[in-house]
């Protein structure tokens, strides 16, 4: 029993630390990423919430430029099956951007330096970061069932009224497990997200 005793509280402990280390998984990357810088870091909660973007990782393999080669900040997937290499805004990079391009050709990828404003202008790099909180929440059938019954019934509905149809879990993360799973759809751009915002049904 004492030896029971010490494995479970092993595994507590394991869990507590993995707990305040903030790793937790990511949404279309790896559940470990290393981030050159904040703005990467912002930038992959843009990619995440983007539909357009199926897989992000950090860091791509080096293009074959100069030296000793150049390593873009991410690789990124599209849903079209087109691999892209991406710089944050805040990157300095030590070439002449064609020659980037064509290094990136070469390995059969597309390149390019992401706009500042793609990440920071409006509401949507907030919004994401509060969504993202929630990645890998669990909604019960219930609950996924009633709400998008209700949203079927009635056609968009605001968060707050959306609440109410989530009984058997917390209601804030259902919303959101949901919204990131792809079958309920808000604004992100226009305003923060709260008790007015829009809820959409998304169907296949």
């Amino acid at each position: 029993m004492a030896l029971e005793d010490r494995v479970q509280q092993t595994l507590h402990e394991a869990k507590e630390a993995s707990h305040l280390s903030g790793n937790r998984p990511r949404f279309k990357g790896p559940s470990r990423p290393v981030f050159r810088s904040k703005t990467v870091r912002d930038m992959v909660c843009i990619l995440d919430l983007n539909p357009g973007v199926r897989s992000w990782s950090c860091p791509p393999p080096p293009l074959a430029v100069g030296r000793g080669g150049y390593t873009p900040d991410l690789h990124m997937e599209d849903t079209d099956g087109t691999s892209w290499l991406l710089d944050a805004p805040d990157r300095k990079v030590p070439f002449e951007l064609g020659i980037v391009v064509e290094a990136a050709r070469a390995q059969s990828h597309r390149y390019r330096v992401v706009d500042r404003s793609e990440i920071y202008d409006g509401f949507r790099l907030q919004n994401a970061k509060d969504l993202l909180r929630y990645v890998g929440h669990n909604v019960p059938l219930g609950d996924r069932v009633r709400l998008l019954s209700v949203l079927d019934e009635h056609g968009p509905l605001s968060l707050a009224d959306c609440l109410r149809a989530v009984r058997e879990t917390q209601p804030v993360p259902a919303l959101a497990s949901l919204i990131l799973q792809g079958l309920l759809e808000v604004e992100l751009d226009e305003a923060l997200i709260g008790p007015e915002t829009m809820v959409r049904r998304i169907r296949a």
